[in-house]
């Protein structure tokens, strides 16, 4: 009998020590399944609220200020017995400064000079298309920046363009 009770101890302790392992293997894994969630929070999630607190504290970009250039009507140049085609553009001059406004007004003359010179040279070929308005935003805005020297101009804006 002792034979026998012997056997059932060592039955029940081989049938225990696989439960016992069980639940050091499920420990394990919900120990590493804390830690991860606790990595991914830190590496990821961390960062957002901290972004948001950054942005809250810029200010918020100045609109943008804007130069009004009186309206410009030119003759295009076309071949010989061609009728004459006429370019009408109303054109704003974007700033990013209001202090900028008031320091290119008195160079407007100089501006309106600088784009009727460089406009009657055009085609209507020239400005077919998205391509060729494109060309001439840039064209223009180069110019403008050389004409009001040392302030800049941002872009170039068409109110109207009428081709005739």
């Amino acid at each position: 009998m002792a034979d026998n009770e012997q056997a059932e101890g060592a039955t029940e302790a081989a049938a225990s020590a696989p439960k016992g392992k069980l639940k050091l293997i499920i420990a394990v894994v919900a120990v590493l399944a804390i830690a991860g969630g606790g990595a991914t929070w830190f590496f990821f999630m961390r960062h957002h609220g901290e972004e948001g607190h950054a942005e809250a504290k810029e200010p918020p970009p100045k609109p943008a200020s804007y130069v009004e250039v009186p309206d410009l009507l030119v003759n295009l140049i076309g071949l010989p017995g061609e009728r004459v085609q006429y370019l009408k553009v109303k054109i704003v001059l974007e700033v990013k400064e209001e202090k900028q406004v008031e320091a290119i007004k008195p160079s407007l003359p100089r501006v309106t000079d600088i784009f009727q010179t460089y406009m009657r040279e055009l085609r209507p070929s020239d400005l077919n298309g998205s391509a060729g308005m494109f060309r001439l935003k840039e064209d223009l805005t180069r110019r403008v920046n050389a004409a009001v020297a040392p302030n800049q101009v941002s872009a170039v804006l068409f109110k109207e363009v009428v081709i005739q």
